[in-house]
């Protein structure tokens, strides 16, 4: 019988527990504080202040820095902020990674450093930002949604990258290790391709990409749960099932969520004229649109599906309540005439005929079994069971 536990065959082995705690009746109330986020900083506070909004979750800032060109490349973990700031001015492209938030002082000197505007700082350490692109005099700003998928709970993650691009560095902003740009770190390590070859705007194009196409991973294991779902609707209707469809349903709605805007943010990127972009990275640029809007047509198709999994749930339920009652029915009335006749017959009447006949006995029982038979065959000649 095919139930909701058989994704554990494409997406892992699901505890009992954690999908028990993924599908709580109270994880609604937590959902809203993932798509509701509040605003660390004071009411009345200045415009720039340097509050970071979200939990610390790493213990110490991390920045690591590759520089490199076509024929070279450096990479290395810094001790300190001011080692970063060399590559404003040098020829190489600079990538200085900020892994952590909390530190508001080391944040404060990135900022000062590279020139960039106080609210774009506030907004690297508001999370919960809407996906942007925003053009300011010698760099170009983005908010990025990156996205993980847990496949115990078979819960979508979203964590905020912040990406500054100037004219030969660019600066990422995230809150903890771990993310999905490991495969950009590897072409500048292998050299691969183009992308040592390029600027600063080619490796922004190239983290952006790496970023969407994440998407296409989490999206092909949600249509694999929604597939096992289906089936599990058409074939076993339970009412767990129904609480799987609606965490479904929350999980794309967080999705759409925060993809939705990409496609401004990214129609943006493609169409600027700014100097800090060149001409032929604009093609790639207009390529990574064009996946976003892959993915925003995969989500929206995935929610429709989803959508309609509860009417079919309910279609369902109804049909076999349905088939319950048509069997409950047609043996009421295969019983009804046959215990009218033996109610008659077990009256306490003194003058009844048949009483005192020998052979009244297993003729009332040919009849019965008669009326019993009759009625079996015309039901089935209706093809009602």
């Amino acid at each position: 019988m095919t139930n909701f536990a058989s994704v554990a065959s494409n997406l892992g082995t699901v505890t009992k527990g954690a999908l028990n705690g993924a599908l709580h009746p109270l994880r609604s109330v937590r959902m809203a504080g993932r798509l509701v986020h509040r605003s660390g900083r004071k009411p009345g506070a200045p415009p720039g202040s340097l509050v970071h909004s979200g939990p610390q979750k790493v213990e110490k800032v991390r920045l690591r820095l590759f520089e490199y060109d076509a024929d070279r490349l450096q990479e290395r973990t810094l001790e300190d902020v001011s080692e970063a700031f060399a590559i404003r001015d040098n020829p190489p492209v600079g990538w200085v990674n900020v892994d952590g938030l909390h530190d508001t002082d080391i944040l404060g000197q990135i900022r000062d450093s590279f020139g960039i505007h106080l609210l774009v700082m506030e907004d690297v350490l508001t999370l919960g930002q809407r996906a942007k692109m925003e053009e300011y005099e010698g760099y170009l700003f983005f908010v990025l949604p990156m996205l993980t998928f847990d496949e115990d709970t078979l819960t979508v993650h979203a964590e905020q990258l912040s990406l500054v691009l100037g004219p030969s560095w660019v600066l990422t902003f995230q809150e903890r290790f771990g993310d999905v740009l490991e495969p950009v770190r590897e072409r500048l390590r292998n050299g691969h391709g183009r992308i040592r070859q390029r600027g600063s705007d080619y490796l922004a194009y190239a983290l952006i990409d790496a970023v969407v196409d994440r998407y296409f991973g989490i999206l092909e294991k949600l249509g694999d749960v929604a597939e096992d779902l289906e089936e599990a609707v058409m074939e076993d209707p339970a009412p767990e099932v129904l609480h799987r469809i609606n965490h479904l349903k929350k999980e794309l709605l967080l999705l759409r969520r925060s993809i939705w805007p990409l496609r401004e943010a990214l129609s943006a990127f493609a169409r600027t004229e700014s100097e800090l972009v060149a001409e032929g990275t604009q093609i790639f640029v207009r390529d990574v649109y064009d996946h976003a809007i892959q993915v925003i047509d995969t989500v929206e198709t995935l929610r429709d599906l989803t959508g309609g999994m509860t009417d079919l749930y309910l279609s369902s339920v109804g049909q076999r309540t349905n088939e319950v009652m048509k069997v409950l029915t047609i043996m009421a009335s295969i019983f009804i005439p046959l215990t009218f006749m033996a109610g008659i017959y077990g009256m306490n009447f003194d003058v009844m005929p048949e009483l005192h006949v020998p052979w009244a006995y297993p003729v009332l029982w040919l009849v019965m079994l008669a009326v019993a038979g009759a009625m079996v065959w015309y039901f089935r000649k209706k093809k009602w069971f």
